[in-house]
């Protein structure tokens, strides 16, 4: 199926570069371009990471004072004399030491920003490589419903073809049910295909974020590594999945510290200014009573003996620092095994394209010999309905072919962490998340987001 599929393809392509449409036909990189600005996911992990930049200022927020107004009244009456009493001032707090947690605690959001960072390049990578397969899976699927609908004109002929021949005596009633029955089945092929297209292009819509019109003919990508090692090399080193495991392991070392941080003595510097007042009225006047205060001290907080809680969490966290390094060699052997897998498929893409271009010929050229053979009576109706088949299953065949090459070049980028906007040279606005970082990372107020919200 997949071999009449690129065959289709490649003459529908040769038709869209003479048509004056081909000028404004989609590309395969201006829809991935698309993808990048359109794309719901990916827009919801950039949301999704600015969140995360958030956590470095409510960490570093533990290092700055908090300073709180307080204010009471009370009214009272007593032996029929009215009494006002009230209070208002400010108060200073500012942590002093607390066992370098909030060091640490910065430092693990930090961590997980950078974590964050790599895991939004590895979600554009998925997009990316999702965009150029629905771009491809369109291209495909229209091929096929092409191809079969010409296979389904073709054995309308032959139907009538086989009733003429039966009406002058040439033919038997049998040539006639096998051609209706051959044309019977390509109308249910034929049907398949353009509901197989409709699906397609619906994923189209979702990823890319617009419908599919006139898209030209994809190509592989370029700049893939020359040998299957150097994949493996490139992928250890650049792919985000591994880096953002890498970063992660960083985050639990800290979380042990901050943990660890409980076990410390905590300091805290207080101060503050007040002033409170006394009004008495009775029925000799009023009596004004005001008292002005300011207080500053410090607080030391020495831990004995928690109950056990401190030291389960400090345990805990080093079990999940050991989840996270062993995460790395999990996320590693994954991605290898997806180098693997995408190169394999690429090699065996183009295997298949070469093989299927030369059974189409093959294929084609059979098929007129034993017209021209049922012509003088050397074949038979059924000879040439099978010739057909194997004629119209070598386009598709093909077809399918082609698209898994340009796809599977793709998948090559992704598996070693390559398939990005500069890389591809996409005509798009790279979206740059450390802006949003330098933003917000050291705001100490403002309850605005950077974009105005």
């Amino acid at each position: 199926m997949f071999g009449r599929r690129v065959f289709f393809a490649t003459v529908l392509v040769s038709a869209t570069a003479l048509s004056p449409v081909a000028a404004t036909a989609e590309t395969l990189l201006g829809a991935l371009a698309k993808a990048y600005g359109n794309n719901s996911e990916l827009n919801a992990a950039r949301a999704g990471l600015r969140v995360t930049d958030e956590n470095v200022a409510i960490a570093k927020s533990g290092q700055r004072p908090i300073i709180t107004g307080t204010g009471s009244y009370n009214l009272a009456e007593q032996n029929g004399i009215e009494i006002e009493t009230g209070s208002f001032g400010v108060q200073i707090q500012q942590n002093l030491f607390d066992g370098f947690q909030t060091r640490n605690s910065v430092r693990t959001a930090e961590a997980r920003v950078r974590a964050g960072g790599e895991a939004l390049r590895n979600t554009e990578q998925s997009v990316l490589f999702n965009a150029a397969s629905a771009y491809m899976d369109v291209i495909r699927d229209r091929q096929i419903a092409v191809l079969t609908e010409r296979n389904l004109e073709f054995l309308i002929e032959q139907v009538r073809a086989a009733r003429s021949r039966f009406e002058v005596g040439e033919g038997t009633r049998t040539d006639v049910a096998q051609a209706e029955a051959s044309r019977s089945s390509a109308e249910a092929q034929l049907a398949a295909a353009r509901a197989q297209a409709d699906v397609s292009a619906a994923t189209y819509r979702q990823i890319i974020g617009d419908s599919p019109g006139k898209l030209r003919a994809g190509s592989p990508a370029r700049g893939l590594p020359k040998s299957l090692d150097s994949a493996y090399s490139i992928a250890t080193v650049q792919h985000p999945a591994i880096l953002a495991t890498s970063h992660l392991v960083d985050a639990a070392a800290y979380s042990v510290k901050v943990a660890e941080g409980a076990l410390f003595p905590q300091l805290n510097a207080t101060a503050g200014l007040s002033r409170s007042f006394v009004d008495e009225n009775t029925r000799f006047g009023r009596q004004d009573e005001y008292t002005n205060s300011a207080t500053i001290g410090a607080q030391i907080t020495v831990p004995i003996y928690q109950g056990g809680r401190v030291s389960a969490q400090v345990r805990q966290s080093k079990e999940s620092l050991g989840q996270a390094r062993i995460q790395v060699d999990v996320t590693r052997d994954q991605v290898r095994a997806a180098v693997t897998s995408a190169w394999t498929q690429f090699v065996a893409a183009n295997e298949s394209v070469t093989a299927n271009r030369a059974l189409v010929s093959a294929a084609q050229l059979a098929l007129n010999g034993v017209i021209e053979e049922r012509n003088v009576g050397q074949r038979t109706t059924l000879d040439v309905l099978n010739a057909q088949a194997d004629v119209i299953s070598a386009q598709i065949n093909l077809a399918s072919s082609e698209r898994d090459v340009v796809v599977a070049s793709y998948a090559i980028l992704s598996a070693t962490g390559q398939l990005s906007v500069p890389k591809l040279g996409l005509n798009v606005e790279q979206y740059r998340p450390e802006e949003h970082y330098n933003a917000v990372k050291d705001k100490w107020f403002g309850l605005r987001t950077p974009d105005g919200r």
